[in-house]
């Protein structure tokens, strides 16, 4: 078993002058310091496979850094599955000795970059050819279809909505260096503009600059770090049988997540159920993916989400709070490095006023169209 030692994060901005690689250095430096340890400790890096190789490339990063000989080097699944689903791949250096320290890192220039996350799907020619010229483009509209299936079927109220958004503002209220801690009403969500129906422009998630990392390491060097150790319990990986191309019009079944299968073997792996999982910090680039996957991830059953998250049960000393510092919705958007990040504050108990008390039992979710990772993390009894 391996362990989480340390974590940092940049400022998170809706748009800076910075370059994406001097984020990165950053908060990996914070990161690094915080795991008690020096750069020249660090002997492996484990990012997501689609964008930091490209902005954010390991070579640039290590020698920034200043890490010596990285001894393995290894790029996940897309976007927010290779976040969350980095400690797989770190677990397998660590346990079979290629590395003793591991940073994973991610860093985020959609705010400034030209078309930020539109550009995606322009960069893709099925959708360039085949669904943008009659009007299907752009994340927002992919995800409402499936809330308009999902109302189509088992039923979905504005208000129902609400409750998500409203859950993570008053949780980011509790956050320190979250983007939106304005108090946030039922009646300030229904006046939000619609953006794609039914998603009003305060279902959608954020967009930010910004970087996040952490270090892991094996379970008995991490007893001997500063840091009390957030023990990865368990990891699940899954992806549909559809491509990044046709996931958001194709995928089986409609509406749904990889969830459905990589939440069963994190919880199974970790030896615990949904029932003991004191705290989730899902992936939720819109409200539907948080509904969709409470129930994926076995919280409640199908079509019962929308009143499952009723009466503030997902808020601030709700029966499960969920993202607790405020999620892509309320915090920033890091594709769920930041949730990582935040379940470990969390069972360390170093967040403050945003406490989730007595916190043992973590559930964190990464969705990188067409994949998926789940990740369960524990204290260290």
């Amino acid at each position: 078993m391996i362990a989480i030692v340390g974590v940092g994060s940049t400022e998170h901005v809706r748009r800076s002058s910075r370059p994406i690689g001097g984020m990165v250095v950053e908060a990996s430096l914070a990161a690094i310091a915080d795991a008690g340890l020096q750069p020249s400790d660090i002997d492996g890096i484990v990012t997501d496979v689609s964008y930091m190789p490209v902005r954010a490339p390991a070579d640039e990063v290590a020698t920034a850094l200043g890490i010596g000989e990285r001894c393995f080097t290894a790029h996940g699944l897309v976007g927010g599955a290779g976040v969350v689903g980095a400690p797989y791949l770190a677990e397998l250096a660590i346990q079979s000795g290629k590395a003793r320290y591991v940073l994973s890192y991610y860093g985020a220039d959609f705010g400034s970059v030209v078309g930020g996350p539109y550009a995606f799907p322009v960069a893709v020619d099925t959708k360039v050819g085949l669904e943008m010229p009659f009007g299907w483009y752009g994340q927002p509209l992919y995800f409402a279809a499936m809330a308009q299936r999902y109302k189509h079927e088992y039923g979905l109220t504005p208000e129902q909505q609400a409750e998500v958004v409203i859950a993570t503002r008053a949780h980011a209220a509790r956050t320190p260096g979250a983007m939106r801690q304005d108090h946030l009403t039922l009646e300030d969500y229904l006046a939000s503009p619609m953006i794609a129906d039914p998603f009003r422009a305060l279902d959608c998630s954020l967009i930010s600059d910004g970087a996040t990392a952490f270090v892991m390491a094996a379970t008995d060097r991490a007893r001997d770090l500063p840091q009390p150790p957030v023990l990865v319990a368990g990891i699940g990986l899954a992806s549909t049988a559809d491509t990044q191309a046709g996931y958001f019009t194709q995928h089986s079944p409609y509406p749904g997540t990889p969830a459905v299968r990589s939440a069963p073997r994190a919880l199974g792996q970790a030896g615990v159920t949904a029932a003991d999982v004191d705290l989730a910090e899902f992936y939720d680039c819109f409200t539907i993916t948080t509904l969709l996957q409470l129930e994926d991830c076995g919280f409640c059953g199908r079509g019962e989400a929308s009143s499952f998250v009723e009466g503030g049960r997902i808020g601030p000393g709700g029966s499960l709070p969920v993202n607790t510092h405020g999620g892509l919705l309320s915090h920033s958007y890091l594709v769920g490095a930041e949730h990582v990040v935040e379940a470990v504050r969390q069972l360390r108990g170093s967040r403050g006023e945003g406490q989730v008390p007595n916190a043992e039992v973590a559930l964190v979710t990464g969705l990188g169209v067409p994949d998926h990772a789940t990740l369960v993390l524990t204290v260290d009894k």
